[in-house]
């Protein structure tokens, strides 16, 4: 399309608008594992009144809209909560995980720099970790050190150990790691940060908004948040599990000194003080309005039961997945992430890709990664009464692509168009 001259009738543009969403993933029919995460028609009210109150406010500036310094706080405060920190606890709101872990790694290299003279900073990170980490190591010119996993797909301790020297200023662990959804070992990454004066991240942008619920559900969760002594900061994304809109997550660390090596303040300028709290200068209102009311309208009790559903489903999917002829699930993920693999013991051989291709044709949606080759899933309450029709499905696609492969072994958690 050219960008015309004259503007058009509102009708029309939002028509245009809807005939290109056509060709999306139908997530409202729970066809994608991933990327989108709905808890239900009522917390779509609240987050839909809340988006259109908060529209076109601005959270550069609190001073002018002081309820969203207001909303900030107190999102903060409750996920502080949830994941037991302090009453030192302090962080803020970002865009998403991957501002959420830019900004630990900022913290880490700025403490190392201030604290320990560190002009060459490095940081030590399973192959697990998200590839924000590398984004992150790029951005901020920090070497990054890539460990490897153990045969369960947790971080090798003892290799993070190995990797580690005196210019270290971050270690990092995830609760659970995305690829597999397995914890890893944070008691021990957290001692090892701490033997080194370092920093310890914990990525839990997917787990943030589950695992204190599952714990609370009497599900056994191994140590990973702010009980555990050296964990420095928690990324937790409230628009994942959470189930606010796009793009709200939470940065918090220990105490108020931690956080106050992601800040940037600069007053040598005629426009007046400047400060960033985050990454961004001018930050939506909207995400973040959308994100109190949806953390409200739920409360704990509605979050216990958005995640019954959720890991009584992922359940459900690992248990049709393994009784499928020449599948597996990688690891032993106990929550809401897993990873469909081909078994190479299993007389049926099947190309997870090519599965992943028919399981599309027919309207479900997986995120494809390798090494080694599987398709993603990351169940919610957005799969919520279509597990046995995908289970349906997933066994009649093994069988039609039986014995075949696929040329195209691209991956796509994130393309550039």
């Amino acid at each position: 399309m050219t960008f015309s001259f004259k503007g058009r009738p509102v009708d029309a543009v939002i028509a245009d608008l809807e005939a290109k969403r056509g060709r999306d993933v139908r997530w409202k029919d729970g066809r994608a594992f991933g990327m989108i995460y709905n808890g239900g028609p009522s917390v779509d009210e609240a987050a839909e009144r809340a988006a259109a109150l908060y529209l076109h406010e601005n959270a550069l500036n609190t001073k002018a809209f002081p309820s969203l310094g207001e909303i900030q706080s107190e999102v903060v405060r409750w996920t502080a909560d949830l994941l037991h920190g302090p009453e030192s606890a302090a962080g803020f709101l970002t865009s998403g995980g991957t501002e959420s872990i830019l900004c630990a790694v900022l913290a880490a290299r700025e403490r190392g720099h201030k604290e320990r003279g560190i002009t060459a900073p490095e940081m030590v990170v399973p192959e697990s970790a998200h590839a924000a980490f590398h984004k992150a190591a790029h951005v901020f010119g920090i070497k990054l050190i890539k460990t490897p996993v153990l045969e369960d797909w947790t971080a090798d301790i003892a290799a993070m150990a190995a990797a580690a020297s005196p210019s270290t200023v971050l270690f990092v662990g995830s609760a659970p790691q995305f690829p597999q959804g397995v914890i890893d070992d944070i008691p021990a990454i957290a001692a090892l940060a701490k033997s080194h004066g370092a920093n310890c991240h914990v990525d839990s942008c997917m787990g943030g908004f589950v695992l204190p619920f599952a714990e609370m559900l009497g599900r056994p969760v191994k140590p990973w948040d702010f009980r555990v002594d050296g964990v420095s900061s928690i990324s937790a994304d409230v628009h994942k599990l959470g189930y606010a809109p796009k793009g709200a997550s939470v940065i918090l660390y220990r105490d108020r000194t931690l956080r106050s090596y992601q800040t940037f303040m600069f007053e040598d300028w005629l426009g007046g003080f400047y400060a960033s709290p985050n990454l961004q200068g001018s930050r939506s209102g909207l995400p973040m309005a959308a994100a109190w009311a949806v953390m409200q309208h739920l409360g704990i009790e509605g979050y216990i039961k958005l995640t019954e559903t959720t890991l009584n489903n992922a359940d459900a999917m690992r248990a049709g997945i393994r009784a499928t002829e020449g599948l597996r699930v990688l690891g032993d993920g106990t929550y809401h992430l897993l990873a469909i693999a081909s078994d190479p013991d299993a007389k049926r051989k099947i190309d997870v890709f090519a599965l992943g291709d028919a399981l599309l044709k027919r309207g479900w949606f997986h995120d494809r990664q390798k090494p080694p080759e599987s398709l993603h899933a990351t169940v919610s309450n957005s799969n919520a009464g279509m597990i046995e029709a995908y289970l349906k499905d997933l066994k009649e696609c093994a069988e039609l692509v039986a014995g075949q492969t696929t040329d195209d072994k691209s991956t796509n958690y994130a393309t550039l168009e």
